[in-house]
């Protein structure tokens, strides 16, 4: 049976109250979690309360326990998922059921002796989404828990994941990695390159103290004093002259302000101190929740919500655990350490601080990964359980080309990866040198290399790898990283700085493309079954004129006396073309500047098969087109680039897709029309030089790329690899192999 008055005792209030009391006394972490379980027990009326925690990658321990087999602590285990425990610490959400065996997923351990028990309440213990283990209690009968029980067992299980992760609670077991000792974690490369340096937590650890309040009015006013000198630090950065021309960061500092005064998160965080928690526990709880309810949103707004509430609580923890410390800056060639990065705050690094990012979330598109290839430094994405093993200051290597992170490092595996650094550097100095070359082929054709961009981090690019000028800005990046639309205003500043960087040089403005991948987080984007085929790029540019005209405005503002050169995304039919040609021709007659653009070419993307084969008219009325490779292959070898299992089913260098450039270059001639390629094929040695023997004379790719593409086309003859593509073609070779055995043996490095 239940024990006696469980209602009154279980009240979260008294048993925070009662735990706050074990806590103080003297022992260790087994002996304080021993007394937690009882205490929890007795509280509640449960035969048993028992602790479960997570050991190595994917088990789960007894780690203390009132009421089962003392015996089977430290030895009773569960993998994550099996059993009602590891269903909990899978998924991270409790499970509650007045009949625990006939629960599909029941499964007792018999050396717990747990068989007899039958009903069943269990919580995660989790701290900011990271799952640290299980807190259970059990019943005899079968019976229902109250909503008050379960709220009270939760509170309990966030106090125990403060003490699990500051180390008070429980030894080191077999499987977590020692300190000191090395650690290799695998994650997702998003952004190439690699590098050496200390770690630097972009938010520190920050160890709470004793979670549980004592005095809670004294709690309430420590968190309002927090509050006074979080609003005054927003207020002040606002009140920053820089910080008034910069609209990406203004924009994220107002939605901190917005969240600072929001009376709901206020209120929320005064109901967690009068359950018995400190400022500081009520903040993590708060967070703990709200994760919970938005950190796994499908919805990409609300997702970027929480990213914004996540920061503001870091924020105001740091106020409330180091009132007077500010942010430490790191030392030059430091690993950014994070769970992860909200838009604009890898931006608050001066550029050349950082050597390379690692995040424990994130994604590939991610707005921090559009940030670090325009900072052209590595990225890895997804590397789970790097804050838990790394400290501020460990040596770390980072590779985003294959994605691994190595923390505290053996000395061969450093000195490997410093020679490969050294090669790099090597190879870096001689593409330098060939900047100022012309690139011309040996048999005498001039190809234009150019860069792709889209944020004002790309900019020193420029003049770094000797583009001859932007082939692709693509402003949509400019939205991405912006909390609203940015205003006409905002736009025009944006696009003049660029031209004032290109000082004369070509740049392509490619309208806005979004849909598919890139979302920006204040406009809705319909669910589609197929997106990357579906309400995008120009489709939505015509169908929402009003977006479109704004941006058309903006950039005729900042081209003021200069050339501009705009290019329509996605265009699949003469007819969409002619409709946004028109568009921006009535916004060049509304005009009321004093000094209107000198000269203005209107271009249009190639990315789809339909528009190779456009009615002549097409190619008379655009005065460029640029390929755009990486949509035009996944569309016409019907493979998506995002899909691993597809990803590999096309290549450049394919007879029919050199048959498709071949006639795209022909009609383009006969138009009289510029031509360039644009994607990531332009930027590879192999297919840039296949591009080349095709008659593309303009290619645009990586910063990083334009050296290693120019050095090959400076050594190769196009004509000769022209003829080679024809020959395997003629013979059934593989156009890619015999492309290859013709730079070996003509030294072409590729």
């Amino acid at each position: 049976g239940r024990g006696p008055g469980p209602n009154a005792a279980s009240s979260p209030k008294l048993l925070l109250r009662r735990l706050r009391q074990a806590l103080a006394a003297p022992g260790d972490g087994q002996e304080r979690l021993n007394q937690i379980v009882g205490l929890i027990a007795h509280s509640m009326g449960a035969e048993v309360c028992s602790v479960y925690l997570i050991r190595g990658q994917d088990t789960l321990q007894l780690s203390a326990t009132e009421g089962l087999r003392s015996e089977a602590v430290h030895e009773a285990r569960l993998k994550i998922g099996e059993g009602l425990v590891g269903i909990i610490a899978r998924d991270g959400r409790p499970i509650v059921t007045a009949r625990a065996r006939e629960h599909p997923d029941f499964r007792y351990l018999p050396e717990t002796g747990e068989e007899r028990y039958t009903s069943f309440l269990g919580v995660p213990i989790q701290k900011l989404g990271r799952n640290l283990g299980v807190l259970t209690v059990q019943n005899e009968r079968a019976m229902s828990y109250t909503e008050e029980e379960s709220e009270a067992l939760a509170l309990v299980a966030m106090v125990i994941a403060e003490m699990a992760e500051a180390g008070t609670l429980v030894p080191r077991a077999e499987g977590d990695e020692e300190p000191g000792e090395p650690v290799h974690v695998q994650g997702q490369g998003a952004a190439d390159g690699v590098a050496i340096g200390p770690a630097h937590l972009h938010e520190p650890k920050l160890l709470l103290p004793n979670p549980i309040a004592e005095d809670p009015a004294h709690e309430r006013i420590r968190l309002r004093e927090a509050l006074d000198r979080l609003r005054a630090d927003i207020d002040s950065m606002l009140d920053d002259e820089e910080m008034a021309a910069n609209g990406e960061h203004r924009e994220v500092l107002e939605t901190y302000r917005l969240f600072a005064n929001d009376r709901g998160w206020v209120r929320k965080l005064e109901e967690f101190i009068v359950s018995g928690l400190t400022a500081e526990a009520a903040v993590d709880a708060a967070r703990t929740e709200a994760r919970l309810k938005l950190g796994t949103a499908s919805d990409a707004y609300l997702r970027q919500r929480f990213d914004d509430m996540d920061d503001i609580a870091q924020r105001l923890m740091r106020r409330l655990i180091l009132p007077d410390a500010g942010r430490d800056q790191p030392e030059d060639g430091a690993i950014l350490v994070a769970r992860a990065l909200g838009p604009g705050e890898m931006m608050d690094y001066p550029r050349g601080t950082l050597g390379g990012v690692v995040l424990e979330d994130g994604s590939i598109g991610s707005h921090a990964a559009i940030v670090a290839r325009a900072m052209e430094i590595p990225l890895i994405v997804q590397a789970k359980g790097c804050l838990r093993a790394v400290e501020s200051g460990d040596t770390m290597i980072v590779n985003g080309d294959q994605g691994h992170v190595h923390i505290r490092p053996r000395a061969d595996v450093v000195t490997a990866y410093e020679e490969k650094l050294s090669l790099r550097a090597q190879e870096k100095a001689s593409f330098t040198a060939l900047r100022g070359v012309p690139c011309r082929s040996v048999d005498g054709c001039a190809v234009r290399l150019y860069m792709n961009g889209g944020l004002a981090a790309d900019l020193p690019s420029l003049n770094e790898s000797g583009a001859e000028g932007v082939g692709l800005l693509r402003t949509e990046l400019h939205f991405m990283l912006n909390k609203t639309m940015p205003t006409r205003e905002d736009q025009a500043s944006f696009y003049g700085h660029v031209l004032d960087k290109a000082d004369g040089r070509i740049v392509n403005f490619r309208t806005l493309d979004i849909g598919s991948d890139k979302v920006l987080p204040y406009m809705k984007q319909p669910r589609e079954a197929n997106p990357a085929l579906g309400w995008r790029a120009i489709r939505v540019g015509l169908d929402r004129p009003v977006v479109l005209r704004m941006q058309l405005q903006a950039l005729l503002r900042a081209a003021s006396g200069r050339p501009l050169r705009v290019m329509f995304p996605m265009v699949a039919a003469l007819r969409e073309f002619e409709k946004a040609r028109a568009m921006m021709l009535e916004e060049v007659e509304r005009l009321d500047m004093d000094v209107p653009p000198s000269d203005i070419k209107i271009g249009a993307m190639l990315e789809t098969p339909s528009l190779a084969f456009a009615q002549k008219r097409f190619f008379e009325m655009a005065d460029f087109v640029s390929i755009g490779g990486n949509d035009l292959l996944q569309f016409f070898f019907a493979a998506d680039r995002t899909n691993e299992r597809t990803a590999g089913r096309y290549e450049v260098t394919h007879p029919a897709f050199l048959s498709l450039v071949r006639m795209i270059v022909e009609r383009c001639d006969e138009g009289g029309t510029e031509l360039s390629f644009c994607g990531e094929a332009a930027g590879r040695p192999l297919d840039a030089l296949a591009l080349g023997a095709m008659g593309i004379r303009a290619l645009s790719m990586r910063p990083a790329s334009i050296g290693p593409v120019k050095r090959a086309l400076l050594a190769a003859d196009l004509s000769a690899m022209r003829t080679v593509v024809d020959g395997a073609e003629a013979e059934g070779v593989r156009v890619r192999d015999a492309l290859i055995e013709h730079c070996h043996e003509a030294m072409i490095p590729i």
